[in-house]
């Protein structure tokens, strides 16, 4: 069966008005993740999942398809990433048309390319067991020596019992880069949830990782974008 690759692009970003297509360097921040899928090779249909007219035009400059619209219930502020994924499938498994690998990409993820989305599906290809497959980060400083904030502003080790650890003896923990999340579609089904117990995590560099919430977050995303182009050892590696 075919694969997709499903970028999701709601128009109604709150904390960076037209999130999805403002200029990064040059360019519609989604036409990042739209070129990496495209280059790749991997997807017989490269998709953006989106309510929003411009976006889709946009977004088939870049060379996306938009064969449906996004409904009004997964572009409400309470939508999650599966309920737009699950819209996504359904709504081609009416139209008679069913994939055997997904990848859901998010539209403000520069950091993605080719190299790493091909990484990713050979992992899921060659090794069946595995359902899920994502990129991950370790935390820059060990959760394991975090604190919790009381109403009275007064601190409290979240781990007490690590108080007296070196932080080379505690385990390196990690965390999602919401860059994109590449599944075995049939099984995504059978379970009906996106994540799953059989997950597999592609360490990447915190060069390629940086959240985009705000404009700070926006300038900084800037800056490392520019430093990893810099640094062929970084832009190599993935």
């Amino acid at each position: 069966m075919p694969n997709i690759a499903i970028i999701t692009a709601r128009g109604g970003s709150k904390r960076i008005p037209r999130k999805n297509i403002k200029d990064f360097l040059g360019k519609p921040i989604i036409a990042y993740s739209i070129e990496a899928a495209i280059e790749s090779k991997l997807f017989d249909e490269v998709m953006v999942s989106t309510d929003d007219i411009e976006i889709a035009e946009i977004a088939k400059q870049y060379g996306a398809k938009i064969p449906f619209f996004r409904s009004s219930k997964t572009s409400d502020d309470f939508a999650t990433t599966h309920d737009v994924i699950q819209e996504v499938l359904s709504t081609y498994k009416d139209l008679g048309q069913n994939f055997d690998i997904a990848c859901c990409i998010y539209p403000t993820a520069p950091f993605v390319n080719s190299k790493l989305l091909k990484n990713a599906f050979n992992i899921l290809k060659e090794n069946r067991s595995y359902d899920f497959v994502m990129p991950i980060v370790p935390f820059s400083f060990p959760i394991q020596r975090s604190f919790i904030l009381e109403d009275d502003c007064k601190i409290k080790y979240a781990f007490p019992e690590n108080i007296n650890k070196r932080s080379q003896d505690l385990r390196k923990h990690f965390h999602d880069t919401g860059q994109f999340y590449m599944f075995d579609v049939e099984k995504y089904f059978e379970r009906g949830s996106l994540v799953s117990s059989n997950m597999y995590g592609i360490e990447v560099s915190e060069l390629m990782v940086q959240d985009i919430d705000n404009e700070v977050d926006w300038k900084l995303a800037e800056l490392k974008y520019s430093l990893m182009l810099k640094d062929n050892n970084i832009k190599d590696e993935y």
